[in-house]
C-alpha cells in the first residue's frame, strides 16, 4: 500500500529532514510514526501525499511510483487519501455540515452523494447533532472530529493524521485515536505522526521511531509487551 524505497528528502539545500528511508506499509495496517519534534516524522506523511518530493528514492503508494506522477494526476492521488490535522483546519464561516460537505464538494461529487454521505461521515465521528453547529462552536476535541470526519467521507484508502492530538487534553486524545482505530478497522490504512508516548503504549500497534531523519526503531505492539498489562489500557 505505502512503501519508501532510499528516500531522503532536505528543504531549501538545508539539512536533510530524511535521510535513507526505506518503510513499507500494507493495506490495513494501523502505525503509529514517533520521535521527537523535528525528526521527519510530518515530512514522512507529506511523502504520501506528494506535498514532498524527494531528491532522493522511490515513494510507492498504491503500486505506483508517485514522484513520478504528472502534476495534473495529484489531486487524484489525494482524493484516495484523508488527511487530519493538528490544528484542525475546518473552514470557520461553514457549519459542521458544510465543512465535511466541501471534501466532496471539492472533487465535484453529486448532490445525492453528498447527502448520503455527509450524514453518515457525522454519524461515524458522533457529531449528527453538530451538524448545523461553527467551528467556533465547538469544543477542541469535536473540531477534530469534524476534521477527521471531512479526511473519511470520501471513503479514502490511507488516513494520515499529523500530530491529531497535539492540541487536545489526554482524556480526549484518547478518544480520538480511538475514532481512528474503528475508521481503521473498515478498511483504511491508518498513519498517526505523534509524540504521544502514552497513546501509542496504549494501543499495542505497530510504531516506526525516527530520529534525525532516519528509522531507528520498527516494531509491533508499541513499546511496552509485558503480559501483565491489558491491552486499551493506558499505562501509568
Amino acid at each position: 500500500m505505502i512503501q519508501t524505497i532510499d528516500v531522503t528528502v532536505a528543504y531549501n539545500g538545508g539539512p536533510p529532514a530524511l535521510r535513507g528511508v526505506s518503510v513499507r506499509i500494507e493495506k490495513g495496517e494501523f502505525v503509529f510514526i514517533v520521535g521527537p519534534t523535528g525528526t521527519g516524522k510530518s515530512t514522512f506523511l507529506k511523502l504520501i501525499y506528494r506535498e514532498a518530493i524527494p531528491q532522493k528514492g522511490k515513494v510507492i503508494v498504491a503500486g505506483r511510483d508517485i514522484t513520478r506522477l504528472d502534476e495534473r494526476q495529484v489531486p487524484y492521488l489525494r482524493r484516495q487519501i484523508g488527511i487530519v490535522f493538528q490544528d484542525f483546519q475546518l473552514l470557520p464561516q461553514k457549519t459542521v455540515w458544510e465543512n465535511v460537505a466541501f471534501a466532496l464538494q471539492a472533487i465535484g461529487a453529486e448532490r445525492r452523494r453528498i447527502y448520503r454521505e455527509v450524514p453518515q461521515a457525522l454519524d461515524m465521528v458522533n457529531l449528527t447533532h453538530k451538524a448545523s453547529a461553527y467551528p467556533a462552536e465547538l469544543s477542541a476535541g469535536e473540531q477534530q472530529r469534524v476534521s477527521i470526519a471531512r479526511a473519511i467521507v470520501n471513503n479514502p484508502a490511507i488516513v494520515l493524521a499529523d500530530e491529531p492530538t497535539g492540541n487536545l487534553d489526554p482524556e480526549t486524545s484518547w478518544d480520538i485515536v480511538q475514532l481512528l482505530a474503528r475508521i481503521n478497522l473498515r478498511g483504511s490504512t491508518v498513519v498517526i505522526a505523534t509524540h504521544d508516548k502514552y497513546i501509542v503504549d496504549g494501543m499495542r500497534k505497530r510504531v516506526i521511531a525516527f530520529e534525525h531523519g532516519q528509522v531507528v526503531r520498527d516494531e509491533a505492539g508499541g513499546y511496552h509487551h509485558g503480559d501483565t498489562e491489558e491491552p486499551g489500557i493506558l499505562p501509568p
